[in-house]
């Protein structure tokens, strides 16, 4: 049995051709299959909505005022398909994204300007936040957060640029405190952490050589949210901190800060775009993923 928008549509190429064979040609279908998808919908409503001879098909008067009514809807539903479809391709209408602070701050300007040129009907809104959101509960297009291996299944996601990290700390902090040269030392020094990532105050250090891992949790004076507030105590010689490098280099250059155990590893950590579960990006999504890649090239951040 057809549905009732089939039953409609059979109706209305009945109701214009004024011939179930002409009907069955527009639709590309057998004409015994419009004759009975009408008759399905006559017989649902109650109602004989067209009169059939020999030369000709007609619309009864109830035929005529249903005709009315249900064009408009129609065509409404036809509208409203087009536009849905328009939206896979479309570079217009709204994109809402969310960016950690520091990163924004430091790296998103230049992606964007290049975005909104090549997007000029595109309304573009990012909110810029260090707490992991959820992008189904928070009418977010995208999310780009730094950290490690995504795990979260609600959503897919894409890397975009390896983050790398350092340990350091100010030259006046380590003359009052001392320079740790293997990563034990590191239990006896005060940890700026930050809040959001998985190892917190205790920091993963792994030997290039052995490939032996080493957790080390080092006591936390200031535990913060937000990686420039973390390297700025860090330049006022508050203790060590563990962070990405582009919030370091300007400070490591200058010798106000020093990078410590250069000869281990930390876990890898990544700037990763996260979408809803789209099975294709919309087209606008697409590429403003592609204006982000561009800008962080193929090295890392």
């Amino acid at each position: 049995m057809a549905g009732q928008l089939e039953q409609i549509a059979a109706f209305l190429a009945v109701a214009d051709a004024h011939s179930f064979t002409q009907a069955a040609q527009q639709l590309a279908v057998a004409p015994s299959s419009v004759t009975r998808t009408v008759g399905e919908l006559e017989a649902r409503l109650g109602v004989q909505l067209l009169v059939r001879t020999t030369r000709r098909v007609s619309l009864t008067q109830a035929g005529t005022a249903f005709r009315d009514q249900v064009l408009p809807l129609v065509g409404g539903l036809a509208r409203a398909q087009d536009d849905v479809r328009a939206f896979q391709t479309s570079l217009k209408g709204r994109l809402r994204v969310s960016a950690p602070l520091s990163f924004g701050l430091h790296a998103l300007a230049a992606p964007l300007v290049r975005f909104k040129q090549r997007t000029p009907d595109i309304d573009l809104q990012i909110s810029l936040t260090d707490r992991f959101v959820d992008i189904l509960t928070d009418d977010l297009d995208m999310a780009l957060r730094i950290s490690g291996t995504p795990t979260d299944l609600s959503t897919i996601w894409r890397k975009i640029a390896p983050v790398p990290r350092s340990l350091v700390a100010a030259p006046a902090y380590l003359a009052r405190r001392g320079t740790p040269l293997v990563p034990g030392d590191l239990r006896e020094h005060s940890a700026l952490a930050y809040a959001h990532l998985a190892d917190g105050d205790q920091w993963q250090l792994t030997d290039p050589e052995s490939g032996l891992t080493e957790p080390v949790r080092v006591p936390a004076t200031f535990t913060c949210d937000n990686g420039d507030l973390l390297a700025q105590l860090a330049l006022a010689g508050e203790g060590i901190t563990l962070l990405p490098d582009f919030l370091l280099r300007d400070g490591i250059a200058a010798g106000r800060l020093v990078r410590l155990l250069p000869g281990w590893r930390t876990p890898d950590i990544w700037l990763t775009a996260y979408f809803p579960p789209y099975r294709r990006l919309p087209a606008a999504l697409d590429l403003f993923t592609s204006c982000i890649e561009d800008a962080m090239g193929a090295g890392p951040l």
